[in-house]
C-alpha cells in the first residue's frame, strides 16, 4: 500500500513550496528514515547527513541569501521540518535549533558578526547550540544563574547549562548570561566557540528519545570571550532568546506533525500486509475508522500551525498566541497519533524493527521542549483574558 498523500500534496499551497515538501520528503525517505533505527540505536550523531541538508539550503532556511542562506519564510519552514520529520524527527529538530540559532544572529549580530558566523552556520560548515536552560532555570528561564563578569576587554563566564542539543559536538554556543541585575534585564548573549579554555561538556544524557543527537550539560569555568563575541548590546540576551521561541515552537510543531505522519503511514502499510480472522487488517471498519481519525486530528492539527506560521509571515500582532496554539496542539496531536498507530501494530508495535516505537519515544520530548506545554497554555490564557 503507498504512503498517505494527505501531507504530500497540502491543501492551500503554492506550487513551489509543494516542490519544497516534496524535495524534502524525498530527501528524508532516501537519506534519513533507511539509517535511524541504526542511528537511535547506537546515538549516533548524524552529522554528515545533516551537512548534506546545506545543499537543499536547510543551513539558514529563513536567512537572508546575502548570507548564505536559502531566504524563505516560516510557512514555508513548516514544510521543511514536517517532511525531514518523517525520516527522523531527533534529526530535524536539531536542525531546527541550528536554524533557530541562526535567526538570532541575523537579527541581532553585528556585520562583522554575521560574516565571522552566520556565513557558516548558513552551510553547516557551523554547528550550533542554543544555551538557554539551567538545572534550576528551565521553564523560569529569566532566573538563569550563569554569569558573564565584564574583565577588561571581554567577559568571564561561569555556570551551566542544562538539556543542550548538541553539546560537545557544535562548533558555536549561543549562551544567555546574567550581566547585571536579577530577571530578564540583567541577561546578555554571547557566542562561545568550541575549544574555548574552560569550556566543558557533561556526558551524554541517557534519554527516552532523540537519541540521533547528543543532549549534554555545558560547563563554563572561567571562560573567557572578547568582547566582540557578545552579540547585541548588554541586557538584551533575554529578548534575543525569546525572539527565536515563536519560530522554535512553529518548527518543534510541525516535526511532530511529520514522525506522526511517519507512524500513521508505517500502520497503514502494516494494516495492508497483516492477516487476522481470514483477511487483512484494512477489512476491519473499527480499524479504518481509527485511521480516519487520526488523519484528521493531523490535518486539523496541521491547519492550526500554518494558520500560525502565515501570521508569523505576516508580522501578525497574534503570532506569540497562535504560536503556542500551534505547537500545544501539534505536539499533543503528534505524539497521541504516534502512540495509537503503534496500538494498530498490536505487539509487533512494541519491536524495535518497525520503527514506530522510535517515533513514540522521540515525539514524547516535543510536548516539553521550545516551553512546555503547560507554559503555552499560560501564554495562550493571558493572551486571551489579559489576566495573569
Amino acid at each position: 500500500m503507498s504512503r498517505s498523500t494527505a501531507s504530500v500534496i497540502p491543501f492551500g499551497l503554492t506550487e513551489e513550496q509543494q516542490e519544497l515538501f516534496a524535495m524534502c520528503r524525498t530527501f528524508a525517505d532516501e537519506e534519513l528514515a533507511p539509517h535511524a533505527l541504526e542511528w537511535d540505536a547506537e546515538g549516533h550523531f548524524p552529522v554528515d547527513a545533516i551537512r548534506q541538508t546545506a545543499e537543499l539550503g536547510m543551513g539558514g532556511i529563513y536567512i537572508d541569501e546575502e548570507y548564505g542562506g536559502a531566504g524563505l519564510g516560516r510557512m514555508d519552514a513548516v514544510l521543511v521540518f514536517e517532511a525531514l520529520s518523517t525520516g527522523c524527527p531527533a534529526v530535524a529538530s536539531y536542525m531546527s535549533i541550528h536554524n533557530m540559532v541562526a535567526k538570532c544572529l541575523e537579527l541581532f549580530a553585528t556585520e562583522e558578526q554575521k560574516q565571522r558566523w552566520l556565513v557558516p552556520m548558513a552551510s553547516f560548515e557551523a554547528l550550533t547550540s542554543y544555551c538557554l536552560t539551567e538545572p534550576n532555570a528551565g521553564s523560569d528561564a529569566a532566573a538563569l544563574k550563569t554569569s558573564a563578569r565584564r574583565d577588561g576587554d571581554g567577559y568571564i563566564l561561569n555556570g551551566v547549562k542544562q538539556f543542550i542539543s548538541g553539546a560537545g559536538s557544535s562548533d558555536l554556543y549561543l549562551v544567555m548570561a546574567r550581566t547585571g541585575q536579577d530577571g530578564a534585564r540583567g541577561i546578555s548573549a554571547f557566542i562561545v566557540e568550541d575549544g574555548t579554555e574552560g569550556l566543558s561538556f557533561g556526558p551524554n544524557e541517557k534519554k527516552m528519545g532523540w537519541k540521533a543527537q547528543p543532549t549534554r550539560q555545558v560547563f563554563m569555568e572561567n571562560v573567557r570571550v572578547p568582547l566582540e563575541n557578545r552579540i547585541g548590546d548588554e541586557g538584551t540576551g533575554f529578548r534575543i532568546a525569546m525572539s527565536g521561541l515563536d519560530g522554535g515552537r512553529l518548527n518543534i510543531g510541525a516535526s511532530s506533525l511529520g514522525g506522526a505522519q511517519s507512524a500513521l503511514e508505517k500502520a497503514i502499510t502494516y494494516m495492508g500486509e497483516r492477516q487476522a480472522f481470514g483477511q487483512d487488517l484494512t477489512g476491519f471498519q473499527a480499524l479504518r475508522f481509527e485511521v480516519a481519525d487520526l488523519q484528521t486530528k493531523l490535518e486539523a492539527a496541521r491547519s492550526l500551525l500554518w494558520r500560525a506560521a502565515s501570521a508569523y509571515d505576516a508580522d501578525d500582532p497574534s503570532t506569540t498566541l497562535l504560536s503556542a496554539m500551534g505547537k500545544l496542539t501539534a505536539t499533543d496531536t503528534g505524539f497521541d497519533v504516534a502512540n495509537r498507530a503503534l496500538q494498530l501494530f498490536g505487539g509487533y508495535g512494541y519491536l524495535a524493527e518497525y520503527g514506530v516505537e522510535k517515533l513514540v519515544r522521540d515525539l514524547r520530548v516535543h510536548q516539553i521542549l521550545e516551553g512546555t506545554n503547560e507554559i503555552m497554555r499560560v501564554i495562550i490564557s493571558r493572551r486571551s483574558t489579559g489576566v495573569g
